[in-house]
């Protein structure tokens, strides 16, 4: 398992360990996830990389690597590693004026007039 596929299993274990448990195949699973995403991060890496550029210096070129890399890690592992916490289902109590009808407003408007 590449350090991606760990990462996804360390995060989505501590963020919704329900949805761990239901995966059939856990190591399976991760390691697969850390081959996609790396696939992608290097696709995305690659395609924002550019073109050397004239009269680039060495130091600039890194940095221009490195930043391409590390966009490409942010958007691909917030699309397929981050995962959110399962909200919680409550009722919350909606509110009367919600639910009323029109004709409800208007007679309670109609008696606080009188």
């Amino acid at each position: 398992m590449n350090k991606y596929g760990a990462l996804a299993m360390k995060h989505w274990i501590h963020t919704d360990p329900d949805r761990v448990e239901a995966i059939p195949d856990r190591e399976a699973f991760f390691v697969e996830l850390g081959d996609q995403v790396e696939t992608q991060i290097q696709a995305m890496a690659l395609a924002l990389e550019g073109r050397d550029l004239p009269g680039e210096q060495y130091l600039e070129k890194v940095g221009r690597l490195n930043m391409a890399r590390l966009s490409a890690e942010e958007a691909v592992l917030s699309e397929l590693v981050w995962i959110s916490p399962p909200q919680e289902e409550t009722s919350p109590t909606t509110p009367h004026w919600v639910t009323q009808t029109l004709g409800e407003m208007h007679e309670e408007l109609a008696a606080e007039d009188d």
